[in-house]
Protein backbone atom coordinates (compact mmCIF):
# COMPACT_ATOMS: atom_id res chain seq x y z
CA UNK A 1 0.00 0.00 0.00
CA UNK A 2 1.45 3.34 -1.08
CA UNK A 3 -0.02 5.25 1.86
CA UNK A 4 1.91 3.03 4.29
CA UNK A 5 5.24 3.68 2.57
CA UNK A 6 4.58 7.45 2.55
CA UNK A 7 3.75 7.30 6.26
CA UNK A 8 6.99 5.42 6.99
CA UNK A 9 8.97 8.02 5.04
CA UNK A 10 7.36 10.87 7.01
CA UNK A 11 8.03 9.08 10.28
CA UNK A 12 11.68 8.49 9.41
CA UNK A 13 12.17 12.18 8.60
CA UNK A 14 10.42 13.23 11.81
CA UNK A 15 12.48 10.90 13.98
CA UNK A 16 15.69 12.02 12.28
CA UNK A 17 14.82 15.67 12.92
CA UNK A 18 14.06 14.91 16.57
CA UNK A 19 17.41 13.15 16.95
CA UNK A 20 19.30 16.07 15.36
CA UNK A 21 17.48 18.52 17.65
CA UNK A 22 18.18 16.39 20.73
CA UNK A 23 14.44 16.23 21.42
CA UNK A 24 12.59 13.55 23.29
CA UNK A 25 9.29 13.72 21.42
CA UNK A 26 7.78 14.68 18.05
CA UNK A 27 4.59 16.72 18.51
CA UNK A 28 3.53 17.73 14.99
CA UNK A 29 4.62 16.94 11.45
CA UNK A 30 3.48 19.28 8.67
CA UNK A 31 3.97 17.81 5.21
CA UNK A 32 2.75 17.93 1.65
CA UNK A 33 2.74 15.44 -1.12
CA UNK A 34 1.96 15.53 -4.80
CA UNK A 35 1.21 12.38 -6.76
CA UNK A 36 -0.23 11.23 -10.08
CA UNK A 37 -2.71 9.02 -8.25
CA UNK A 38 -5.42 9.56 -5.71
CA UNK A 39 -4.07 9.13 -2.21
CA UNK A 40 -6.11 9.24 0.96
CA UNK A 41 -4.80 11.56 3.69
CA UNK A 42 -6.78 9.68 6.35
CA UNK A 43 -5.07 6.44 5.34
CA UNK A 44 -1.64 8.08 5.48
CA UNK A 45 -2.44 9.47 8.95
CA UNK A 46 -3.65 6.05 10.10
CA UNK A 47 -0.44 4.38 8.94
CA UNK A 48 1.70 7.16 10.41
CA UNK A 49 0.11 6.68 13.82
CA UNK A 50 0.46 2.91 13.59
CA UNK A 51 4.14 3.04 12.58
CA UNK A 52 4.85 5.70 15.24
CA UNK A 53 3.72 3.48 18.13
CA UNK A 54 6.61 2.85 20.47
CA UNK A 55 8.72 5.67 18.98
CA UNK A 56 9.33 9.29 19.96
CA UNK A 57 6.59 10.22 17.47
CA UNK A 58 3.86 8.19 19.16
CA UNK A 59 0.75 10.39 19.37
CA UNK A 60 2.19 13.08 17.08
CA UNK A 61 -0.22 15.07 14.94
CA UNK A 62 0.20 14.80 11.17
CA UNK A 63 -0.96 17.74 9.05
CA UNK A 64 -1.03 16.95 5.33
CA UNK A 65 -1.51 19.03 2.20
CA UNK A 66 -2.36 16.66 -0.64
CA UNK A 67 -2.18 17.52 -4.34
CA UNK A 68 -3.15 15.39 -7.32
CA UNK A 69 -0.85 16.27 -10.22
CA UNK A 70 -2.53 16.75 -13.58
CA UNK A 71 -1.12 15.74 -16.94
CA UNK A 72 -1.37 17.37 -20.36
CA UNK A 73 -1.63 15.05 -23.35
CA UNK A 74 1.09 15.70 -25.93
CA UNK A 75 -1.17 14.48 -28.75
CA UNK A 76 -4.41 16.40 -28.12
CA UNK A 77 -3.52 18.87 -25.30
CA UNK A 78 -6.26 17.64 -22.98
CA UNK A 79 -5.58 18.16 -19.27
CA UNK A 80 -6.56 15.27 -17.02
CA UNK A 81 -5.83 13.65 -13.67
CA UNK A 82 -3.87 10.42 -14.20
CA UNK A 83 -4.48 7.42 -11.99
CA UNK A 84 -1.99 4.88 -10.65
CA UNK A 85 0.93 6.68 -12.33
CA UNK A 86 -0.56 5.87 -15.75
CA UNK A 87 -0.71 8.78 -18.20
CA UNK A 88 -3.49 7.49 -20.44
CA UNK A 89 -5.41 10.34 -22.06
CA UNK A 90 -9.16 9.82 -21.62
CA UNK A 91 -9.81 11.71 -24.87
CA UNK A 92 -7.41 10.19 -27.42
CA UNK A 93 -5.79 7.24 -25.60
CA UNK A 94 -2.22 8.52 -25.93
CA UNK A 95 0.22 7.65 -23.15
CA UNK A 96 2.53 10.55 -23.97
CA UNK A 97 1.95 13.41 -21.53
CA UNK A 98 3.69 16.15 -19.61
CA UNK A 99 3.13 16.23 -15.86
CA UNK A 100 1.96 19.65 -14.68
CA UNK A 101 3.76 19.47 -11.36
CA UNK A 102 6.54 17.71 -9.55
CA UNK A 103 5.62 14.52 -7.71
CA UNK A 104 7.13 14.06 -4.30
CA UNK A 105 6.88 14.24 -0.56
CA UNK A 106 8.11 17.22 1.42
CA UNK A 107 8.21 17.81 5.14
CA UNK A 108 7.60 21.51 5.74
CA UNK A 109 8.09 21.55 9.50
CA UNK A 110 8.36 19.34 12.53
CA UNK A 111 7.54 20.43 16.06
CA UNK A 112 9.47 18.65 18.78
CA UNK A 113 9.61 18.93 22.54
Amino acid sequence: MHESSLARALLAQALDAATRAGSSRVKTVRARFAETETLHPDAISFHFLAHAQGTRAEGARLELDCQHIEACCKACSRRYAPEHHLTLCPQCGSTEADLLGEPGLWVDSIEVE
